[in-house]
């Protein structure tokens, strides 16, 4: 691999020199594959060439310097681009640099070492759980590599070898995604539970819960040591539930064999919580709800359930400009098991990214913790609007300028950009 890698290298260099030009990949309306475009920035910074994010400048395009290597791999990927001299290229960034334009120019320096945690329980890393991971779909569809990890990876310190982590829809609550009342009877929930509280006894924990809140810790570790934790769906709200609780068992008997404390609602701590404050866990065992941070009332046709992106400071709040590149400002919605979050629950100091405001919901928003960052993006599938268990994975190929999807990959290439330039 590093000989396949060193030999691109020097032939890209080649590339370079012959030609004193640049490569833009456009990321407004002229792109064909936005989804693959990130693909391509993120293979041209893995080989250590230059490479610009230029943030707010159609639609958050990318440039690097002109070579045949790099059209080809365009080509091949179906990724639109365009060759311009290198003094057009020094125009461009001139222009971005008047303090008037709301844009600004990121170099992406290192590719990021990806993580995904997410259960892998058989030879073949077949998944138990009947349903996808949007972010491993992307991640594919992009062809951006990654490692998957679980929970004895995560408790023998392998995160330290990431710099990016995606949390799977995890129940970190260890509930088996309170699926009891309409799963508990399936094959493939007997066992998923079998094999998780089997891994649980390997890693000497009585309970599957308190395997789960120890590997919650090692997370926060993870992101207060300058780890870029990104999660979904159930992982979001589960996570600072878990963070809440510390020692209070919220898991019914069905769930861990024993009742849960009748007064964990009184015990709750928001001050260990990464973004939600004031809620309250849903006690029964039966409900498919964790608690009031999903905003559960949410009246909304899906013909109409869309969430907007808000506008950031390129120049003065990198950060969250980059999070939210995109070519629309307006984002089509899509349900999960926790799709998006109550208002009145999120603290005050979190950075709300995108919303739905006539149902004063959050769908996207980011913060910091120690030296790292993390984000919370609401819903399961950008492109499957109500995923149920056992639905088919989405065909990435039928939808590759999704919207909802480059957020995920914003996140990914987030880390790439020089150390000085991530403000927040």
């Amino acid at each position: 691999m590093y000989k396949k890698i060193l030999s691109t290298f020097i032939l890209v260099l080649a590339g370079v020199y012959m030609f004193a030009s640049y490569m833009i990949v456009p990321m407004d309306e002229k792109q064909k594959n936005h989804l693959k475009a990130y693909g391509i920035a993120y293979w041209v910074i893995e080989n250590q060439i230059e490479t610009y994010w230029l943030l707010n400048y159609r639609g958050g395009s990318f440039g690097f310097p002109h070579s045949k290597i790099f059209e080809k791999e365009c080509l091949t990927r179906g990724v639109s681009f365009e060759i311009i001299p290198d003094v057009q290229f020094n125009q461009i960034r001139n222009q971005i640099a008047n303090p008037e334009i709301n844009q600004e120019v990121v170099k992406l320096e290192v590719a990021p070492k990806i993580a995904v945690y997410t259960p892998q329980f058989n030879a073949k890393g077949e998944r138990i759980q009947p349903w996808d991971d949007a972010v491993t779909l992307v991640l594919t569809y992009a062809e951006i590599p990654y490692e998957t990890v679980y929970d004895d990876g995560v408790l023998t310190d392998r995160l330290a070898e990431f710099d990016w982590l995606h949390l799977h829809h995890e129940d970190f609550t260890g509930q088996y995604g309170k699926f009891y009342a309409s799963q508990h009877s399936k094959p493939w929930y007997k066992e998923n539970r079998r094999r998780m509280e089997a891994l649980a006894t390997q890693l000497g924990f009585s309970k599957v819960s308190n395997l789960k809140r120890a590997v919650v810790h090692k997370i926060r570790e993870y992101v207060g040591g300058g780890g870029f934790m990104f999660a979904m769906c159930s992982a979001t709200d589960t996570y600072d539930i878990v963070l809440a609780t510390e020692d209070t068992d919220i898991c019914a008997e069905i769930y861990d064999g024993d009742p849960a404390d009748p007064k964990a609602n009184d015990k709750l701590d928001y001050t260990n919580t990464f973004a939600f404050k004031d809620f309250k866990l849903i006690t029964n065992p039966y409900e498919y709800e964790y608690s009031t941070i999903d905003h559960r009332q949410r009246r909304v046709n899906p013909e109409q359930d869309y969430f907007t992106l808000f506008d950031f400071s390129a120049k003065w709040d990198p950060v969250p400009t980059m999070l939210t590149q995109c070519h629309t400002r307006t984002v089509k919605g899509f349900m999960g098991q926790t799709t998006a979050y109550n208002y009145k629950h999120i603290k005050s100091n979190i950075l709300v990214m995108g919303e739905n405001k006539a149902v004063n919901e959050a769908r996207y928003m980011h913060g910091t913790f120690g030296y790292g960052t993390w984000t919370f993006y609401g819903g399961h599938d950008p492109e499957d609007y109500r995923h149920h268990v056992n639905d088919p994975e989405t065909d990435l190929n039928l939808h590759p300028n999704s919207p909802g999807y480059r957020l995920i990959l914003n996140n990914i290439l987030f880390p790439a950009a020089k150390k000085k330039e991530r403000k927040t």
